[in-house]
């Protein structure tokens, strides 16, 4: 059977051990009955194919940009690993560079290590989920501090697809709304039911509590 990239990327997570079914209780106090463990990534295996699906991503969405942001720490592996598979796989040669938690005043200092950023520049954030949206709160000012560049996007694994605690939006769409950014993911929590139910993946068992879970907290 020919699995497409995000069938693929599903896959790769329930084999990993990132993706898992059951009932767990989230930090926002829900009981989900899916849960992503993106620290069970840790080896360069994983890591390397991490970033060929995101390049996937970037590359169907049609994204055109100078520099891949990688924001500390999880963001950091991300952006390099992402960097590397756009070139192998696409020919597309992109910059990176990550924040520091302090500027450095010293050697060559600044608040960026690899590529200094300048006015104009297009940039893509890079990043492993979006709960909350903190990271991207945290990188936008740093980034407006070290040159007027242009954020065309921000890339994530997963779109939980459900609402905030305290908003109708989700991360994702709270963060167009907030900042005019768009948010593109290699899945989504219906690209994970999808999977499911066409047997991509085992867990028809789990099915009706991830459709009472997506009417209850999913955003439309």
């Amino acid at each position: 059977m020919q699995y497409t990239y995000k069938e693929e990327f599903i896959r790769f997570m329930v084999s990993n051990g990132v993706l898992k079914f059951g009932e767990f209780t989230l930090k926002s106090g829900r009981k989900a009955p899916y849960f992503i463990n993106t620290g069970n990534y840790k080896t360069g295996k994983q890591l390397a194919k991490l970033g060929q699906y995101y390049a996937a991503c970037i590359h169907e969405n049609g994204l055109e940009a100078d520099t891949l942001v990688g924001p500390a720490y999880k963001g950091i592996p991300l952006s390099v690993t992402t960097a590397i598979a756009l070139y192998n796989d696409y020919e597309k040669e992109f910059n990176y560079c990550f924040d520091r938690k302090e500027v450095k005043d010293h050697g060559e200092g600044g608040l960026f290590v690899g590529k200094q950023l300048v006015d104009g520049e297009r940039v893509i954030i890079i990043e492993d989920v979006m709960t909350s949206g903190k990271a991207l709160k945290e990188i936008l000012p740093k980034l407006a501090a070290a040159a007027n560049v242009n954020v065309v996007g921000m890339i994530i694994s997963v779109d939980r697809m459900e609402k905030a605690l305290e908003s109708e939006l989700s991360a994702v769409a709270a963060a167009k709304a907030e900042y005019g950014i768009d948010v593109y993911s290699v899945v989504t929590m219906n690209d994970i039911i999808d999977a499911i139910e066409k047997g991509v993946i085992d867990g028809k068992e789990h099915l009706d509590a991830m459709y009472a879970y997506r009417n209850t907290y999913g955003v439309n």
